[in-house]
């Protein structure tokens, strides 16, 4: 399972990639976290 998430790497951005990997985890789900910060990547998936 890849979760992806979009930010610009604010803090709240940050926080939400630190409590995902924590959930990931805590539930022992085989994930792979990847934060796009990229502003072309993330107008193109909006």
């Amino acid at each position: 399972m890849v979760i992806k998430f979009l930010g610009s790497g604010c803090a709240k951005c940050k926080q939400l990639e630190a409590n995902a990997q924590q959930a990931v985890k805590e539930l022992g789900i085989d994930a792979t976290i990847e934060k796009v910060k990229k502003f072309r990547t993330l107008r193109n998936t909006a």
